[in-house]
């Protein structure tokens, strides 16, 4: 019994490996392996699970599998090949020509396994010739980089360049690395030149690309200490480079051994997690240290945010989190505490206290319980009481710059230092200090509060009329423009309620007045500028405000520049403020049923503005597009900074599905580089943000041409978000724009055709075949359709026990005639392509005959052309079945047809009429037609 057991799932396996099914084909032959298979069976399985994994393109997995085989049978030619192959991919050429010289000994006269030697060899001996031809020149370069007397000359640039370029590939990058080439690249960079320190980085990069022994190696010889510090030098350039060669060594420790040379990877046998916590501590270390750039600190930060944190919340270990929470979180507060160039405070930028609270929001995100949050808290507010007591009036705007950093990152732990005693005591009371600096911490401290209002009751009814006092009496813009924006965060407080006016009639539109006049002003910095598009940000929930800001013409254009500006932290706000403006928010629908109850119930019933009406919305819209808001948008989504985060991300991705809501604006949105910008979006971000940026992309891909939108290798980006929206999760409008932007992709090209297989859309688009809905099942046949040109999805349809050469003939007889038009389409193609499955259309179903002379008969030209190509392909696969068709009506109807004008219809009756008569089942009439 386990023995016949064993050979149906073996087999069963089979089947679904010739439908492409690779992941059921490999669940089957493991569950067959389960069942104590004998070991000649065991072989098979084994080398049958390295065919799918080669399919599934998981190449070391398909070598153990073989290796697994070989172990059971050591003659297996079959896994000897196949392991072979896996080899070859995964770069050890040197393994894989010795399997492949054993299946040429097994089978000397099979031509596969000549043609595949023949290959590998050739390819050995490329790899030869280029690693021997790049010894002369590793060295001669840097020969000339290392020579004094070479200073300045162009020939040192070019060899500088030559390295880096050399270094990008793999074979290049381990050529240098075994020349001595990192001890030699270290000695370039103790020269502190410039120039020659980015050569020197840039080429490490290409050296420790996805490379973990390179890697530690590399740490060993420089010092882990010596790469963090480059970060810190004043020159820019210099410490982005630095930067990026971190951000290579931690993916490299993180992930392992991607690419070639892995027989060497034992060379170095080192713990990565200890070699992270190692570059982690450093960079901790750096963010306190004086003497390095404010640059460099916000680089640190960066690449904390990035490698932290866990990916996904589904990974159980936040056990680096919670050592950089008890080793570093003290040194970033002292970052979020401190502002920005007084003398005798750490250097930093407009943009490090934002990052340090991204820092802090995704740390405090990503704790697991109630007992690992407590311990932030208790850190953070030991931390402020360390400097609210005993240190003075220095101490005291410290603890409150402090809070602020908390209220604007992990706003609960801000909340809780507000409470501390005598915390919103010392905010209220430096409100009226006459120190600018002073006023500047307390007034930013109760603006941030005053957003957290529901937390914080005392400032909702003592703050108002202090920052009013600021705002009209205050001698510096600096504390009138800050005050400003407290006042509107409190009068913003009902949303878009229209309803729930905080402030008179008329306040709010004078609010909004001087934060567009501010924001004009040239005459002041960027940095006390954007306090007035955080103003907006709130402002803009009133409609009148919005319908203003649009005709301000002079607005919007600082508003753009603003965003594209060094002033990082600004584009949080930018994107409030569009979104605000487009009404891209989430808002429901009130029930009328509930409103009615609500109103009875003498409840609050929320109310919409009159002029949030669709009309204005889309007024607003064109008026955005034609200010230049996709050109600003674009320069937002590609900033290289924490400041732009999952959250902001989701704003960017809400504006621009508004911006292509309508067809005719979709050209503009292309035009300025919308489609480029989406595709990022799309791929990273919150889900939410994901998905409004894929329907963006699927409402670009339907309605223009998908070459000129996406062009290049972009094109094959746009796939996995609209597969995506595929998903049972999204809307029935998602699914359906998702299913028709994969339709004009599908008929592009092969390789598209393919990338839409590999992502696994196959299933669901069959799955979408069968919706209740016309327009949904319709669009999800039409992709099938385009998609039967691949010799895959033909395997399909041909494989035995499937329905769906069913679904297709049945739907070709349906009242809808765009999803006849569908059906009778993919039945064309796949009749054309595979000849065996016209034998099959009488069998699924009584009604063939009834739904092909309907087709015939059809008004609609393009149903009687694909009806007819159909019969043709029908009658030329077989005699039988055009015997069969002749003594029916469709004789009749084809000679109708075949007398009709000149037209593809008439010469495919023609050309049934002509097979028919070859067959001898017809004559010709005497006229010889």
């Amino acid at each position: 019994m386990t023995a016949s057991s064993v050979e149906q799932l073996r087999k069963d396996g089979n089947e679904l490996f010739k439908c492409g099914d690779y992941e059921g084909a490999l669940t089957a032959y493991t569950q067959a392996l389960g069942l104590g298979a004998t070991p000649q069976d065991q072989a098979i399985l084994h080398r049958n699970r390295a065919a799918c994994h080669l399919k599934l393109e998981d190449y070391d997995k398909a070598e153990t599998e073989a290796s697994k085989a070989i172990e059971k049978d050591g003659g297996d030619v079959k896994a000897l090949y196949r392991r072979s192959q896996a080899l070859e991919k995964l770069g050890r050429l040197d393994q894989a020509v010795l399997d492949l010289q054993r299946c040429v000994s097994l089978e000397p006269k099979n031509k596969v396994f000549q043609e595949a030697l023949r290959n590998i060899a050739g390819q050995i001996q490329e790899k030869v010739r280029y690693m021997s031809s790049t010894d002369a020149k590793v060295e001669q370069m840097f020969q000339i980089l290392l020579d004094p007397q070479e200073k300045g000359t162009e020939k040192k640039q070019k060899a500088s360049q030559n390295l880096v370029v050399l270094a990008r590939e793999d074979a290049g990058a381990e050529k240098i690395f075994r020349s001595n080439g990192v001890q030699l690249l270290q000695r370039l960079l103790d020269t502190g030149e410039p120039d020659l320190m980015l050569a020197a980085l840039r080429t490490l990069v290409g050296i420790c690309s996805e490379h973990q022994s390179r890697t530690v190696a590399t740490l060993s010889v420089l010092g882990t200490r010596r790469v963090v510090s480059i970060l810190g030098v004043e020159n820019q350039a210099v410490s982005l480079a630095a930067c990026h060669l971190l951000q290579v060594m931690f993916d490299a420790l993180k992930e392992g051994v991607k690419k070639g040379f892995r027989g060497k990877e034992g060379a170095i046998i080192v713990d990565p997690a200890r070699e992270l916590k190692v570059l982690i501590s450093n960079l901790l270390e750096l963010l306190t240290e004086v003497g390095v750039s404010g640059q460099g600190r916000d680089s640190a930060l960066t690449l904390l945010i990035k490698v932290v944190p866990r990916k996904s919340p589904k990974d159980p270990n936040n056990s680096l989190t919670l050592w950089v929470i008890d080793q570093g979180l003290k040194k970033i507060l002292e970052v979020g505490g401190s502002v920005q160039d007084p003398p005798g405070e750490l250097t930093v930028t407009a943009n490090s206290r934002m990052s340090a609270s991204i820092l802090l929001s995704k740390l405090y995100d990503d704790l697991k319980c109630d007992a690992e949050r407590e311990n932030f808290h208790r850190l953070c507010e030991n931390y402020i009481k360390s400097w609210f007591e005993g240190q003075g009036l220095a101490g005291k705007l410290r603890a409150l710059q402090t809070v602020s950093c908390l209220l604007q990152g992990p706003c609960d732990a801000g909340n809780r230092a507000l409470e501390l005693n005598g915390v919103m005591e010392s905010v209220i009371a430096l409100c009226a200090s006459e120190q600018e600096e002073e006023q500047l911490v307390a007034v930013e401290a109760l603006i941030h509060a005053a957003g957290k209002a529901k937390r914080a009751s005392f400032i909702t009814a003592n703050g108002v009329s202090l920052l009013k006092d600021l705002y009209r009496r205050g001698e510096k813009d600096s504390i009138r423009i800050r005050a400003l924006v407290g006042l509107c965060k409190l009068g913003s407080a009902g949303g878009t309620d229209f309803s729930m006016k905080q402030f008179a009639e008329g306040s709010t539109l004078k609010l909004a007045k001087q934060c567009r006049k501010w924001l004009c002003n040239d005459q002041i910095d960027a940095g006390t500028r954007r306090w007035a598009v955080e103003g907006l940000a709130y402002l803009t929930f009133d409609a009148d405000v919005k319908e203003e800001f649009v005709e301000d013409e002079a607005a919007l254009k600082a508003l753009f520049q603003l965003s594209k500006s060094e002033e990082r932290s600004v584009l949080f706000a930018v994107a409030s403020v569009l979104v605000n403006c487009t009404n891209s928010y989430d808002c429901e629908e009130p029930d009328p049923k509930m409103v009615e109850l609500a109103k009875y119930a003498k409840q609050h019933v929320p109310e919409q503005h009159p002029k949030d009406k669709p009309s204005f919305v889309r007024a607003r819209v064109k008026k955005l597009l034609a200010a230049g808001v996709v050109s600003a948008m674009t320069c937002m989504v590609k900033t290289e900074s924490p400041v732009l985060t999952s959250s902001c991300r989701e704003l960017l991705s809400r504006v621009f599905l508004a911006l292509v809501e309508e067809f005719e604006d979709r050209g503009t949105v292309v035009a300025q580089g919308g489609g480029k910008a989406l595709l990022p979006l799309a791929l990273e971000g919150t889900d939410v943000g994901q998905t409004k940026a894929a329907q963006a992309l699927a409402k670009l891909t339907i309605t223009s041409n998908p070459e000129m939108t996406f062009p290049g290798e972009r094109i094959y980006e746009v796939v996995r978000p609209l597969v995506s929206l595929l998903h049972l999760n999204c809307s029935g409008l998602q699914n359906f724009e998702a299913l028709m932007a994969l339709t004009n992709l599908a008929g592009i090209s092969e390789r598209l055709r393919q990338k839409i297989l590999k992502e696994r859309a196959v299933p669901m688009i069959e799955g979408y075949m069968f919706e209740e809905h016309e327009m949904i099942r319709r669009a999800a046949t039409e992709c099938m359709c385009n998609l039967a040109m691949s010799k895959e999805v033909q395997d399909l349809f041909e494989a035995t026990g499937s329905d769906r050469l069913k679904l297709l003939v049945l739907y070709s007889g349906e009242d809808d005639e765009l999803l006849r038009r569908a059906a009778a389409g993919g039945l064309a193609m796949l009749t054309s392509t595979r000849p065996s499955l016209c034998s099959r259309i009488p069998q699924v179903t009584t009604h063939w005959l009834e739904i092909l002379q309907a087709l015939l008969l059809s008004p609609n030209q393009e149903l009687q052309h694909r009806g007819a190509v159909v019969v043709l392909n029908m009658v030329e696969a077989s005699s039988e079945i055009a015997s069969t068709l002749m003594e029916s009506e469709m004789l009749e109807i084809l000679s109708v047809l075949a007398k009709g004008k000149e037209s593809p219809v008439m010469r495919a009756a023609a050309a049934c009429l002509g097979k028919a008569v070859e067959y001898g089942l017809i004559r010709p009439s005497q006229d010889g037609k």
